[in-house]
């Protein structure tokens, strides 16, 4: 039972004051003094995850879902460990999350403690490991320590990327006296936020003499200035692309569809070179660029006038102008290219028909992918949240299946981690799930994916949260089996596994689970119903086939033998996936 006031019952505290309703983790010996303070601190749930990995994607979808800071609990030693992958595409997409990480006692230091990363006396530094993988860390060495150190962790979190701070169990433990808790804004932008001057941007916008293409990205989501950047868009009469982990950001229904180019990249639509190569700018918005999002583009990029706004630099060479409030630093560009500032040779492009990439014909057994998209894009209502994995299942997803109205579509290409979905589909889903929304979450994954980290969805099932799981089983990871057959002479195959039938294994596993299998694309809709229709949780696993290649740019120009602007490269073509 809870004793005193400790510097754990602090920390649920502050961040129960801050707004923050959620903290997702694993239970160990040297954590468990923060469930159980959690335990006592009304408007705090602790979740349960089954793998500190799976509870810092939980973390990450959460705070992408809009619900402010997602905060992953460990303990020591091994559980810790298994957050680090998850951190670190924290760090690669400037996601805010907190990690609150247990640690052995303090008098153990260097003694041989089991699981010690103290870096003392040749134990494993966790200090230096966490670094790595975070935009601020601190060791909690004495309880006041925490008075400092949560706020600056939180405030650095608030920034972009992920927070830790390394808690021995007897600091935990440890009797504080503290003031009062203040609202710590964690939710939001704190009062008197600076905003940047776009001055500069709009004075090369208001001289554009042609088409402008603007391209959104990341920010814009995490930001959520869907609403500014579509006043922007409108002002400007352009046509918008975007990168692939920012497709709801731009071009579904109310948001300039019409205007839409789809989505840029390796997994992109070719519409968007097109689109790029005749604009007169191309206005880069809260996005950096990486190499998968801007596969093809770079020769367009290099000739064409390119100007950013946002928290960091694009990683090509263009005028940048940095901002931490998107959605006030929109506005006062949208303003500035109102009324008499308003551009005056800036011409509305012809409207361009959506494009696609075409992989080669495939007759072989299973699913199409292109036609399960379709199944599915008709099934899905407005409203409905859409996660996906990694692989030829997420390429084709992304390039395919349209974001719903008033839905998220969330895909993490920082670090590309296969089985991040089952995580961050349950967090999305508890934010969802508050305050009586039972809207449905729909994650889409492999069955590699599934067998790293899909026992999560036991989870799912343990908290009865509204979201239903597409297993697209094709026995492989079916990506490498594709690089296999096209970079190595299909020789040999490491890659393929054996038969599996995953609905029907989870139905058996967790009695009152609706678990279907479906094997060809007829009764694919009538299992989507079922699915979805149900309360709670639901699986569908959709046969399909290793040998089909997804629309990836990189792919086709292999397959075909023909010239492409985009060629196989190391850096945007997944390893494992």
């Amino acid at each position: 039972m809870a004793k005193g006031h400790r510097v754990v019952d602090h920390i649920v505290g502050f961040l129960a004051a801050s707004g923050v309703s959620h903290i997702f983790g694993v239970d160990g010996a040297n954590i468990e003094d923060l469930y159980d303070a959690a335990f006592f601190r009304e408007g705090i749930t602790a979740v349960l995850a089954k793998h500190e990995f799976s509870a810092a994607a939980m973390a990450d979808g959460y705070s992408r879902s809009g619900a402010g800071l997602g905060v992953v609990a460990a303990t020591s030693g091994g559980g810790c460990l298994n957050t680090l992958p998850g951190l670190g595409e924290s760090l690669a997409s400037r996601v805010g999350v907190l990690a609150l990480i247990g640690q052995a006692p303090t008098a153990l230091d260097g003694r041989g403690a089991f699981q010690d990363t103290s870096g003392e006396n040749g134990a494993l530094d966790g200090l230096a490991l966490f670094s790595a993988v975070s935009v601020y860390c601190r060791r909690v060495v004495t309880p006041a320590d925490i008075l400092t150190m949560l706020p600056e962790a939180v405030a650095a979190a608030r920034s972009g990327g992920p927070a830790v701070l390394l808690l021995p169990k007897d600091i935990q433990q440890a009797a504080i006296d503290t003031p009062t808790h203040a609202n710590g804004r964690v939710n939001g932008k704190p009062a008197g936020t600076p905003l940047s001057d776009p001055r500069m941007l709009a004075e090369m916008l208001r001289g554009a003499d042609g088409p402008i293409t603007i391209f959104a990205g990341e920010q814009v989501a995490r930001d959520d200035a869907r609403l500014e950047l579509e006043r922007l868009r409108a002002t400007l009469r352009a046509r918008v692309a975007t990168v692939p982990d920012a497709k709801d950001t731009a071009g579904i229904p109310g948001l300039g569809s019409s205007s839409s180019l789809g989505v840029s990249g390796v997994m992109g639509h070719p519409g968007v070179v097109a689109a790029a190569a005749q604009s007169a700018v191309c206005l880069l918005v809260g996005t950096r660029m990486t190499v998968t999002a801007r596969a093809g583009l770079d020769d367009v990029l290099g000739t064409v006038p390119t100007i950013s706004i946002g928290s960091a630099p694009p990683y090509l060479p263009c005028l940048h102008v940095h901002t931490d409030d998107l959605r006030g630093t929109l506005n006062l560009l949208s303003q500035a290219l109102s009324g008499h500032g308003r551009p005056t040779q800036v011409r509305v492009p012809e409207s361009m028909a959506h494009s696609e990439l075409r992989p080669p014909p495939y007759d072989g057994p299973g699913i199409r992918y292109r036609d399960a998209m379709t199944v599915l894009d008709a099934a899905l209502p407005d409203g409905t949240d859409i996660v996906v994995d990694a692989g030829n299942i997420g390429a084709s997803a992304i390039h395919y299946l349209p974001v719903r109205r008033d839905g998220r579509f969330m895909v993490a290409l920082g670090m590309g981690g296969m089985g991040y979905s089952f995580g961050a589909g349950i967090g999305m889903a508890f934010h969802r799930a508050g305050g009586g929304m039972r809207r449905r979450t729909v994650v889409i994954a492999g069955d590699g994916s599934f067998f790293m980290h899909g026992m999560e969805i036991h989870t799912a099932v343990q908290y009865r949260l509204p979201i239903t799981f597409l297993l697209f089983d094709n026995h492989a990871h079916a990506m490498c089996v594709t690089r296999e057959q096209l970079f190595y002479d299909d020789r040999y195959s490491y890659n393929r596994f054996g038969p599996s039938r995953l609905g029907a294994g989870l139905a058996a596993m967790f009695p009152g689970l609706t678990a279907l299998d479906v094997d060809d694309i007829e009764h694919l809709p009538a299992a989507l119903r079922t699915a979805l229709e149900s309360d709670g949780p639901s699986v569908v696993s959709v046969e399909c086939s290793p040998d089909e290649i997804p629309p990836f740019a990189a792919f086709l120009a292999k397959s075909t033998n023909t010239p492409s602007t985009t060629k196989e490269n190391t850096s945007h073509v997944a390893a494992r996936a």
